[in-house]
């Protein structure tokens, strides 16, 4: 069910999904910058909600320093557009309702939830280097703190 989980030098698997405009995007477009590529498991959640409004209000600095933040989710185009005008979210929310993407990162599994085994997005974020590879890997991360440890781990 969940593919072998990336690690630091691994390429970045390539995709292309839509974003919360309809708008498709590549991550590879995307060389030449780094990225913060992460997956949450729902829009308009609590535990989501914390973290992208946390990636919205560091923004600056992961810009300032040329970090480019990408969230992605199972959610539908429309879920995502709500969610990012609802909450002034200004970045690219992507869209993997067919899951290949979340598959393909290794995020897409068995997890934990309130003490019982389900199936579902494990909380994943990755660091994506210009050349289009791995940096960093956290999977199974915490929604609240976890924007602050990637900022300190880029040095912002």
């Amino acid at each position: 069910m969940t593919e072998a989980r990336l690690a630091p030098g691994d390429l970045a698997p390539d995709f292309t999904l839509h974003d919360q405009d309809d708008n498709p995007m590549t991550l590879s477009s995307l060389r030449g910058s780094r990225v913060v590529l992460y997956f949450y498991p729902e829009a308009m959640t609590p535990g989501c909600t914390t973290e992208a409004c946390d990636f919205r209000d560091n923004l600056n600095s992961f810009a300032g320093a040329g970090v480019r933040v990408v969230g992605v989710s199972k959610d539908d185009v429309s879920k995502l557009k709500a969610f990012a005008e609802r909450d002034r979210l200004n970045y690219t929310l992507l869209s993997d309702a067919d899951l290949a993407v979340q598959q393909r990162y290794g995020v897409w599994g068995e997890k934990s939830l309130y003490g019982k085994v389900v199936v579902g997005s494990i909380r994943s974020t990755f660091v994506i280097g210009a050349d289009g590879r791995i940096e960093k890997a956290w999977y199974n991360v915490k929604a609240t703190g976890h924007v602050a440890r990637v900022g300190r781990e880029l040095g912002l």
